[in-house]
C-alpha cells in the first residue's frame, strides 16, 4: 500500500489546514506518512500544493506521481493533473461539471449548507478524500476534535458535520486502496522544526535570537511557545547583525545561545561569527538554506551555503557543520551543536533547508526532558585566572564576569589575560591556540552513516535533507538488481580525510565502481570538499537546484541511466 494525495489551491484557502488533518488521520491510523509542502512567497493567491504519502512501511521520500489530487481551484488542473498516476483520481471543488477527468464536488458551498464557514471547505475536503480512499472517518474526526481543542466545541462540531458532509458527497464506489494492517498504533509525526526546538530546549537554551526569515522563522516561534515551560527568551532583534551580537553578549555571560536564519540573514552576521571566533565564544547559528542569490527563492529548498558557512567570517578559526538529514537528526544534533560550541568555545553551525523543516513524517517520540548540557564554566576560577590560557588542546579554561575572575575580553588580538596586544609573537601564539581547536573538533567528528551492502557497485554520497531520497533511491535499485548503497554525512566539518576514505571503501579490494555525489545546489559543494581533503578521487555529481528537494525516484532515474 503506498498512495499519494496531493492537496492544491491558493495562498490563504486551507491547503495546509487540509493536508495536516489528513497528515493526522492516516498517522492515528498507524500508517507511515511523509509530507511534504511547495508554495509561493506570497500571503495570497498563487498555487500552492501540499503532498501526503502514505504507506504500511517506512517511507523515506515524496513521489512526484498523485494518486488523488484534491483541487480546491480550477488553476489547479493545468500544472498538476499532468502529474497523476494512473487511474489516479482528481476531485475539483466546483459547483458546475468538473473537466474532463476531474469529479466536481462543491466543498465550499457544502460546508456552507452544513452550517460551517466557508474556511471550513478544508475539512469538508478531507472527509470527501478518506472516502475516496475508502477508510472510515474515525480517525479524521478524532483528529478534528483535537485540532480545534482549543477552539471550543462549537467549532469541533461544525468541522465534524462538514467532514462527515463531505465523504457523503463522493456517493459512488470509491476507489480503494489497501486497509492497515491490523493492530496498527499511532505513529508519531513530527518535521526539523519541531525537533530543532525540541533538542534545544531540552539542552538548557536561554536566550534566542533573530530577524523572521524563511524558513527559519518556525524555530524562532516554536521557542518563544516553549518559553514559559523552559525557561526560554526568544528575541526579535531589529536586524540579523543586532541577532548576532546580542548572542555574542548573551554567550559572554553564560547563557546557552542560539541564533535562527537563512543564508540572506547570515550573510549580515558573518562580521559577528568573526567576533565570537576572537573572544572564543560558544556561538550556535541555524542556517535554514533556500535558494539564492539575494532573495532567491525565498520559500524553496537548497543547500548551497555550505561552503558559506564554512568560510564565512574575515580571518582564520575552527568551527563545526552539522547538517541533519531527519527530524530525529535534527533534534540530537541540536543539542550536539550547543554541547560542541560550549565545549571548545568556537562557532559552530546546524545547516537544514525549507524541505527538512516544513516536512512531516514518522519521528520516534523525543524526550523533552530538560537536560542541560555541560557549559564548561569554571565554578570556583583561581585568582591569576587567564580567560585565554595557553593550552595544549586550544581551550581555555572559561569563567563568566561577575563571579571571583576578572574576566577581560577584547575584539582585537590579545595577551592571555585577554589585554589588547600587538605583540606580534603573542599574536601568533594566541593563534595557534585557537586553531589546535580544530585538533579536538576532528576527533570527535561524526562518522558518515551507511545504508546498503558494502561491497556495493554503486555509491551515493550525500548529506543533510538528502538522507531520505537517497535511501529510497539505494531501495529501488537494489529492486532492480542494481547493488547499490548510500554514505550520509550529518557532518559536514571538520572531516577526517583518512575515517572517509575507510567508509567509502571498507573493503579495498571491493571498492565501488562509481561514487555519486547527491546534492541540492550546482556547483557540487560537498564533492568539492572531499577532493580538496582529498578522501575522495574521481565522483559524479547529481545536482538539483531548481527549488524543489529530490525525490528516490528521481535519484535512482539518474543513477540508473548513468
Amino acid at each position: 500500500m503506498d498512495v499519494n494525495i496531493r492537496i492544491a489551491g491558493e495562498a490563504g484557502q486551507g491547503v495546509q489546514t487540509t493536508g495536516n488533518l489528513l497528515v493526522g488521520a492516516l498517522a492515528g491510523m498507524g500508517l507511515s506518512v511523509f509530507a511534504t509542502q511547495s508554495y509561493l512567497s506570497r500571503v495570497r493567491g498563487g498555487l500552492n500544493w501540499f503532498d501526503i504519502r502514505a504507506a504500511d512501511a517506512p517511507l523515506f521520500s515524496a513521489r512526484d506521481e498523485a494518486d488523488l489530487l484534491v483541487a480546491l481551484l480550477p488553476e489547479a488542473l493545468a500544472t498538476l493533473q499532468p502529474h497523476m498516476s494512473d487511474g489516479g483520481v482528481v476531485l475539483l471543488d466546483s459547483e458546475e461539471a468538473g473537466a474532463t477527468g476531474c469529479i466536481s464536488l462543491a466543498f465550499t458551498k457544502t460546508a456552507k449548507e452544513v452550517g460551517g464557514s466557508e474556511v471550513m471547505a478544508n475539512a469538508v475536503a478531507a472527509g470527501a478524500a478518506m472516502r475516496v480512499l475508502g477508510y472510515p472517518l474515525d480517525g479524521l474526526l478524532g483528529f478534528l476534535s483535537q485540532e480545534f481543542k482549543k477552539k471550543g466545541e462549537e467549532v469541533i462540531t461544525k468541522n465534524r458535520r462538514c467532514a462527515e458532509a463531505g465523504a457523503k458527497l463522493f456517493a459512488s464506489d470509491p476507489p480503494r486502496v489497501p486497509a492497515p494492517k491490523p493492530g496498527n498504533k499511532p505513529v508519531p509525526i513530527s518535521n526539523a522544526t519541531q525537533a530543532i526546538v525540541l533538542g534545544a530546549a531540552t539542552a538548557g537554551v536561554k536566550f534566542v535570537c533573530g530577524y523572521p526569515m524563511t524558513p527559519g522563522t518556525g524555530v524562532l516561534q516554536g521557542l518563544a511557545a516553549l518559553g514559559d515551560e523552559f525557561g526560554i527568551v526568544v528575541e526579535q532583534a531589529e536586524d540579523e547583525i543586532a541577532a548576532v551580537n546580542m548572542a555574542c553578549g548573551a554567550t559572554y555571560a553564560g547563557v546557552p545561545a542560539l541564533v535562527a536564519t537563512s543564508g540572506g540573514g547570515f550573510a549580515l552576521m558573518t562580521e559577528g561569527v568573526s567576533l565570537a571566533a576572537m573572544l572564543e565564544l560558544p556561538l550556535v547559528i541555524l542556517i535554514a538554506q533556500r535558494p539564492g542569490p539575494a532573495t532567491g527563492l525565498p520559500t524553496r529548498t537548497a543547500q548551497q551555503d555550505l561552503l558559506f558557512a564554512l568560510h564565512a567570517g574575515h580571518g582564520e578559526f575552527p568551527r563545526a557543520i552539522y547538517a541533519p538529514g531527519t527530524p530525529e537528526q535534527a533534534y540530537h544534533l541540536a543539542r550536539r551543536a550547543l554541547e560542541t560550541a560550549h565545549k571548545h568555545q568556537s562557532p559552530v553551525f546546524l545547516l537544514s533547508d525549507q524541505f527538512l523543516m516544513d516536512l512531516q513524517t514518522d519521528t520516534p517520540t523525543l524526550d523533552r526532558t530538560l537536560r542541560p548540557i555541560d557549559r564548561h564554566i569554571l565554578a570556583d576560577p583561581p585568582e591569576d585566572y587567564l580567560r585565554y590560557a595557553v593550552t595544549e588542546s586550544g581551550v581555555s579554561p572559561r569563567a563568566i564576569p561577575g563571579g571571583k575572575a576578572f574576566v577581560i575580553v577584547d575584539s582585537d588580538e590579545h595577551t592571555e589575560d585577554g589585554h589588547i596586544t600587538e605583540d606580534l609573537e603573542a599574536r601568533v601564539r594566541l593563534q595557534d591556540k585557537r586553531l589546535a581547536k580544530e585538533r579536538g573538533l576532528r576527533a570527535e567528528a561524526l562518522p558518515p552513516e551507511r545504508y546498503g551492502p558494502e561491497d556495493a557497485e554503486r555509491l551515493l554520497i550525500c548529506w543533510g535533507s538528502s538522507y531520505g531520497p537517497c535511501r529510497e533511491a539505494v531501495d529501488l535499485l537494489g529492486a532492480e538488481g542494481t547493488i547499490a548503497a548510500m554514505l550520509h554525512f550529518r557532518q559536514l566539518w571538520p572531516l577526517d580525510a583518512a575515517a572517509v576514505k575507510k567508509a567509502v571503501a571498507p573493503d579495498k579490494k571491493r571498492a565501488p565502481k562509481k561514487i555519486f555525489c547527491i546534492e541540492g545546489n550546482a556547483t557540487g559543494q560537498f564533492a568539492s570538499l572531499l577532493r580538496t581533503i582529498g578522501a575522495v578521487g574521481e565522483c559524479e555529481s547529481v545536482l538539483k537546484y531548481d527549488g524543489l528537494p529530490f525525490t528516490g525516484a528521481e535519484i535512482a532515474e539518474r543513477i540508473r541511466h548513468d
